[in-house]
């Protein structure tokens, strides 16, 4: 019949508490003897010899003026003496003192009747202390006895729970650690490892158990192992024939995978990225390290055999179960569309540029038609002569707006940073937009709730921003309405903002607001370029744009630039 391990453990418990309760038991027995033994020596033999050395006491003062009291105390003495009476003789002794005391009641004066019930008491005091002294050194040799035989007890039962307490934990330690040993086997792949246990408990159980799933894993890593081969083999070939640069890093950060295109790109062989750590191969390889640590996916550029490259980098997450497992980072190259950019860039730039001369120019004559000097129009020519004006600004306007573009997107971009007040620039585009505000009755109201630090920034493009974010609030504004710029000063940063009343912006469409050639659905003014401009002019000076808004409660449009410093 087997036994449990709770069993084991269960029964090795109350062995030990077994041990201790019969070391209490025998002590307690013991101790209870010996407490005995000293009570009946008080009780027996003390007491004996108090009433001995009372009557004592009062046998001298049988002759006296108190010798009537002395009676009296004496025989109450001997009265408890004659129920005291425990040891052998002491009855015979103590009937001679009544015989002697009732005589001695007459003839008080009888000397001879005094020194015999002297010598009686005295015998029973003697016989009363000999008891004591022998039941002393009966109790001396019971106390002996009893710490010889704890001592003995004490001595086994420290042995055998010693003996249990080296034994017993190795009863469930050692298969543990064989248990552990197997685990660890098992989890370096060593699918043949076995555990032998000899044993009837949970422990044996646990041993089959572990015994038949390395069995399974055995039979399954050989049965699987040729396709586990053929479908890495495939894996690596799709992996291969990738056109885009492809590494696969795993949730620890180990490079599992870098194609021809990659190791190409990298300039490095598989065996220097397959299998280590990314941070082990950023040490060595700078454009690896640009590639994990840079956050945002803006393209970059990588001179290849003399000849500038441009890529654009993707990440994407692999999940199982809901778990990211790993991503793979993809670097497409770009080059073919960023020349086709560059190619456009330079092409609006040309082209703007060249119609910019005659329009100029057109603006210029049309201004000489306005003038009486020149010759009187008609009504109806001083119309065509108005719109053609306005047709020939907004044309000047949108190259304008292409100039500027040009201009950013070819990196071109000419900054004239100065320390600048931030009034003087929301003056200078407030003056620029009043006449506009006042045909629509709308009221421009300025903000400053202290007196703002300089900012570094460049004035004309600075202003440039805060005149289009005018421009567009009194556009889209209703009459008679208030649109406000204030500014503040904010952790270290100067804050500009145009707050209107217009008819907002749906969330839907505030992420691309700065996107070029966007334009909310719904509007038809403007070219979509204004606010990407405004974008690149305001980061290009190391600050950062926004907008917050809602449908029906306007749009509030903002910038923040650095405050000037000494070192700026």
């Amino acid at each position: 019949m087997s036994i449990k391990l709770k069993t084991k453990v269960a029964m090795g418990a109350i062995f030990l508490f077994a041990l201790l309760i019969l070391v209490g038991a025998v002590s307690f027995i013991y101790f209870n003897r010996i407490t005995a033994q000293s009570g009946e020596i008080v009780k027996d033999n003390y007491e004996t010899l108090n009433y001995s050395r009372d009557m004592l006491n009062e046998l001298d003062q049988f002759i006296g003026p108190d010798s009537i009291r002395a009676l009296d105390n004496f025989e109450q003495n001997l009265r408890m003496q004659e129920k005291n009476i425990t040891e052998p003789g002491e009855k015979d002794l103590t009937s001679s003192l009544r015989a002697n005391f009732g005589k001695a009641r007459s003839q008080m004066y009888d000397e001879g009747l005094r020194i015999r019930i002297r010598k009686d008491i005295s015998m029973i005091m003697q016989l009363n202390l000999q008891a004591i002294n022998n039941k002393n050194e009966a109790a001396k040799a019971s106390t002996e006895k009893a710490k010889t035989i704890i001592t003995l007890i004490l001595t086994i039962c420290i042995l055998i729970g010693l003996t249990f307490s080296f034994n017993f934990p190795n009863l469930i330690a050692s298969p543990i650690a064989t248990l552990t040993n197997g685990i660890r086997a098992i989890a370096a792949k060593n699918y043949g490892e076995r555990i032998h246990l000899n044993r009837k408990d949970e422990f044996g159980e646990l041993a089959a158990a572990f015994n038949s799933m390395a069995e399974k894993l055995d039979e399954y890593e050989h049965s699987n192992l040729s396709r586990i081969l053929f479908e890495k083999k495939r894996a690596e070939t799709v992996i291969n024939s990738l056109k885009d640069a492809s590494i696969g890093i795993d949730q620890k950060g180990i490079i599992l995978f870098a194609n021809e295109q990659a190791l190409q790109l990298l300039n490095l062989t598989e065996s220097d990225i397959v299998g280590r750590t990314k941070e082990d191969v950023q040490g060595k390889n700078d454009l690896f390290r640009f590639v994990v640590n840079e956050k945002n996916n803006i393209p970059f550029r990588v001179v290849l055999d003399g000849k500038e490259h441009y890529f654009s980098k993707e990440i994407i997450d692999i999940r199982q179960q809901d778990m990211n497992t790993g991503n793979v980072i993809v670097l497409k190259n770009i080059t073919p569309f960023k020349e086709l950019d560059t190619a456009k860039t330079n092409f609006i730039a040309t082209i703007s540029h060249e119609l910019k001369t005659p329009l100029a120019s057109s603006d210029f004559s049309l201004k000489l038609l306005e003038d009486e000097r020149v010759g009187g129009l008609t009504a109806d020519q001083k119309e065509l002569v108005s719109s053609l004006k306005d047709d020939n600004q907004r044309m000047l306007r949108i190259l304008s707006e292409l100039l500027d573009l040009s201009q950013v997107e070819s990196g071109k971009i000419r900054l004239d940073l100065a320390s600048v007040k931030p009034l003087s620039l929301v003056e200078r585009a407030v003056s620029s937009v009043r006449n506009v505000a006042k045909e629509k009755n709308i009221t421009l109201r300025t903000d400053f709730p202290g007196i703002s630090p300089s900012v570094h920034a460049d004035a004309d493009k600075t202003a440039w921003v805060l005149n289009n974010f005018l421009s567009n609030a009194i556009r889209y504004a209703p009459e008679q309405t208030e649109v406000v710029v204030s500014v503040r000063e904010e952790k270290g940063d100067c804050i500009f903002s145009v707050k209107d009343h217009g008819k907002g912006i749906e969330e839907k469409y505030r992420d691309k607001i700065f996107d070029r050639y966007f334009k909310v659905p719904g509007t038809r003014e403007g070219t979509g370029l204004g606010l990407a401009i405004c974008k690149e002019f305001i980061e290009a000076q190391g600050g950062r744009i926004w907008v917050e808004s809602d449908p029906g409660k306007g749009s509030l449009f903002a910038f923040a630039l650095p405050v000037f410093t000494e070192k700026d």
